[in-house]
């Protein structure tokens, strides 16, 4: 299991995103479509057309990771903003 920080901040990017992309595209379209940084330690949730596929990335002070969640059976719901954008959640 991977433990994230307390507090860490979670972006979920509205609308879809193309999976084909690696670690590297998917820091610049944080960068420019959303205008967050993403080495700044917050983890950025992006979803497949069909649902079936997350993908998280994350920079942890030392180095890039990404996640990728593939479900088998069901699809992921996904909330969605108005203008497309990235929706920040949090515990509290």
């Amino acid at each position: 299991m991977i433990a994230f920080p307390a507090g860490v901040r979670v972006w979920i990017a509205g609308g879809v995103t193309d999976m084909r992309r690696g670690m590297n595209t998917l820091a610049l379209t944080v960068q420019q479509g959303f205008g967050r940084d993403p080495h700044a330690g917050e983890i950025f949730c992006l979803r497949a057309r069909k649902g079936d596929l997350v993908k998280l990335l994350w920079h942890d002070g030392v180095g890039m990771s990404l996640y990728t969640r593939r479900f088998e059976a069901g699809k992921c719901i996904w909330p969605t903003s108005g203008s497309g954008e990235a929706v920040h959640i949090s515990a509290a």
